[in-house]
């Protein structure tokens, strides 16, 4: 009872992921979409009595081979568009052929499961010895090429998600001199206040602000304000220029 409860609930959310997959437009969701199918199929391998396949669903698909779809993602970029003008002749042509030889055999997959007697998880598996050393003898003998293809595919795949995410630059990188000079030639030649600190300038002569609007009297050098004073260049602010004389009056009486 509850494999056949837990076979109709995963069938559904397999579905209607599918679906998704093939009808969202954006790569991400197509992404997200495929892991639940793949997450699905595990749980069902899972219920099915097939442990070593269920690990190897979440390990190597679910894991490895969805990275590296968002892999691909992250280096193409998510908001990038497809266009839709053929850069290789005959390119729609091919992908129709590969669309219907895809679906003539997935009818024949579903053709063989419907009409074929069952055979089962034992009988499958003892003439081999084993669920592990069938799967072994299949990988390695009958389904050896089928493989190789997938795991050259991939690579490839990888390898042109580098190729395309590969921008040429319109001019040098700077250097640091470069990026010296550009400081030293703008606003601001000095590093800027240290967090938390509400200063209006960068100069030593300028005090600075606490957060309550308040001006710090440790901010205030005496030295320079005492030479501000008898100068006569205070700042425009009243609330800077009284913390200037208060600064410089104290330093007179500690005196």
């Amino acid at each position: 009872m509850g494999e056949t409860i837990t076979f109709w609930v995963l069938a559904v959310v397999s579905v209607s992921a599918a679906l998704g997959l093939v009808l969202s437009r954006k790569a991400v969701y197509c992404a997200l979409m495929l892991g639940v199918v793949m997450g699905s199929l595990a749980v069902l391998y899972a219920v099915q009595g097939a442990p070593f396949l269920a690990a190897v669903q979440i390990i190597v698909y679910t894991g490895a081979v969805m990275m590296l779809f968002l892999f691909v993602l992250m280096l193409v970029g998510v908001d990038s568009t497809d266009s839709l003008v053929e850069t290789i002749k005959g390119q729609r042509f091919w992908a129709i052929v590969a669309g219907l030889g895809f679906a003539a055999l997935l009818g024949l997959a579903v053709g063989n499961v419907a009409f074929a007697p069952p055979a089962g998880l034992g009988g499958a598996t003892s003439q081999y010895g084993g669920n592990v050393q069938g799967l072994a003898q299949l990988i390695f003998t009958r389904h050896v090429f089928a493989f190789e293809v997938a795991s050259a595919l991939l690579i490839t795949a990888a390898l042109a998600a580098m190729v395309l995410a590969h921008r040429e630059r319109a001019k040098a990188k700077p250097t640091q001199k470069d990026l010296a000079r550009a400081r030293f030639a703008g606003p601001h030649p000095t590093p800027l206040p240290g967090p938390g600190v509400y200063a209006r300038h960068n100069a030593n002569d300028m005090p600075a602000l606490l957060p309550d609007g308040t001006v710090s009297e440790l901010s205030v050098n005496r030295i320079i304000a005492r030479h501000d004073v008898q100068e006569g260049r205070l700042p425009e602010d009243p609330r800077l220029a009284e913390a200037i004389r208060q600064a410089v009056e104290v330093e007179e009486e500690s005196k």
